[in-house]
C-alpha cells in the first residue's frame, strides 16, 4: 500500500467541491452585464430604495393568517388559537345505516364498520338515531344518542359501550 506523502494532504490543501460555490452577481455593472442600470430592483418604489425588506410572512396585502386565525378570549389573551388541542373528534353512524349495511343477529363494531365503509378513521365511533331500524343487532360503539340507544333496544338488539 503506497503511502501519502504529508504535504499533499491537509488543512490547507481543503477545497470546496467544484460547483458548490458560485461568484456573487455584481449588480449595477453597466448595460453590457444584463445587471446595469436598475440593478434587478425594477422602477422606482419601495423596493427600489435602500432598505427594502418585506415583513416575515407577509402575504402580498392580502389578511395575514395570525389575524384570520380564532382568537383565544380574555383580558389578556388576545392570542391566536389555530389548533383546538382538546377537541374530542368521533365519527357520527346513524341508525338507518347499520339497518341497511347489517343483517339480523350480526354484531356492530368499530372494525365491521370499517370493513362495511360506515366509519373511515380510527377516532371514536358515535351511533345516532336519525332513520328507523327494525333488525335485531348487537352494537358495540364507543357513545351512543338516547335516541339511537332507545330504537336498537326497541328492535331487540343490545347496546355496548367500549371504552377508550
Amino acid at each position: 500500500m503506497a503511502r501519502l506523502d504529508p504535504e499533499e494532504i491537509g488543512l490547507h490543501t481543503i477545497r470546496p467541491k467544484p460547483g458548490s460555490r458560485h461568484p456573487r452577481k455584481r449588480l449595477g455593472r453597466g448595460k453590457g452585464s444584463g445587471t446595469g442600470k436598475t440593478a434587478g430592483r425594477g422602477h422606482k418604489g419601495a423596493g427600489a430604495r435602500a432598505g427594502a425588506k418585506t415583513k416575515r410572512a407577509y402575504e402580498g396585502g392580502q389578511t395575514p393568517i395570525q389575524m384570520r386565525m380564532r382568537k383565544l378570549r380574555g383580558p389578556h389573551m388576545k392570542k391566536s388559537m389555530p389548533f383546538e388541542r382538546f377537541r374530542t373528534h368521533t365519527q357520527p353512524v346513524n341508525v338507518s345505516d347499520l339497518e341497511q349495511r347489517f343483517d339480523t343477529g350480526a354484531e356492530v363494531t368499530p372494525e365491521s364498520l370499517r370493513a362495511a365503509g360506515l366509519a373511515k378513521r380510527t377516532h371514536p365511533v358515535k351511533i345516532l338515531g336519525r332513520g328507523e331500524i327494525s333488525t335485531k343487532l348487537t352494537v358495540r360503539a364507543h357513545a351512543f344518542s338516547a335516541s339511537a340507544r332507545e330504537k336498537i333496544e326497541k328492535a331487540g338488539g343490545t347496546v355496548e359501550i367500549i371504552e377508550g
